[in-house]
């Protein structure tokens, strides 16, 4: 039987404080994989063009953007952690990334 319920103010903060610790747990995992990466290779370049990445965070997400020709890239893992980010959060997420004002 469906209902109309909406959550409370106390399922919604806890699971907020979920979703933060997942994307915390999540950083530290992809941020020891990428410290690990670049003691093997220091420079990551662009797989479109070969200009040099340059790693940027917008929102606890780590990109990789290209110097040259603007393109963006997320390691394994980026991506899903935006499940994670409450709807609020990815619209300025988004915003920021890509440069857009409201």
């Amino acid at each position: 039987m469906p209902t109309d319920e909406k959550p409370s103010r106390n399922e919604e903060e806890y699971f907020a404080k979920l979703n933060a610790e997942l994307i915390r747990e999540q950083r530290a995992r992809l941020d020891a994989e990428r410290a690990s990466r670049e003691t093997a290779q220091p420079t990551m370049k662009c797989p479109r063009c070969g200009g040099t990445l340059t790693e940027r965070e917008y929102h606890h997400i780590k990109v990789d953007a290209c110097d040259t020709c603007g393109g963006m890239w997320f390691d394994k893992g980026e991506a899903e952690m935006l499940e994670h980010v409450e709807q609020g959060a990815l619209d300025r997420f988004a915003r920021s990334l890509f440069g857009l004002r409201r």
